[in-house]
């Protein structure tokens, strides 16, 4: 027994060697400059095209409105803030595709979104619901007071 125990001993302490040290924090000296960038290398202020953005061939496909349960904007504390669009609900059927047509602020500096629903009318599907959760990322504004809308109905404001 007293054998054992000091074996497994030896054993802990020799593995522990083996491991590797966690890694240190980046220090930077007190007196470094935290500065915004330069005016010509903002980002840019088109959002990537995302995965159900429109799509050429949706002309063939019977469009419906979206039902959503669920909106919230997501303002990322970031220089230029990036704001992106958080969204749930159901789709009829699976073989429905979300569609997200965001359009650049208006004079008034509203970013309208519109979110429906695209299905080829020849495909048979079957008729259960299907639970989706997506997020839009909306970009970057110049300054200002933004409000953000989807189908119609005000989702938020936020300043940039």
């Amino acid at each position: 027994m007293k054998h054992t125990l000091i074996f497994l001993l030896i054993i802990l302490i020799l593995a522990s060697g083996c491991a590797s040290p966690s890694p240190r924090p980046i220090e930077l000296p007190p007196d470094t400059a935290v500065t915004s960038p330069p005016e010509g290398t903002m980002p840019s202020t088109t959002p990537e095209i995302p995965r159900f953005s429109p799509q050429n061939g949706d002309i063939d496909f019977t469009r419906s409105d979206a039902r959503l349960e669920k909106t919230e904007l997501i303002i990322r504390e970031s220089y230029p803030p990036q704001i992106s669009l958080g969204m749930s609900g159901d789709l009829p059927t699976p073989c429905h595709q979300l569609r997200v047509a965001i359009n650049e602020p208006d004079s008034e500096k509203r970013i309208m979104v519109d979110v429906y629903f695209v299905v080829d009318p020849k495909k048979s599907c079957i008729q259960v619901l299907k639970p989706f959760q997506e997020y839009v990322d909306l970009g970057t504004f110049p300054s200002g007071h933004y409000s953000v809308w989807v189908n119609g109905e005000q989702v938020g404001e936020f300043d940039s």
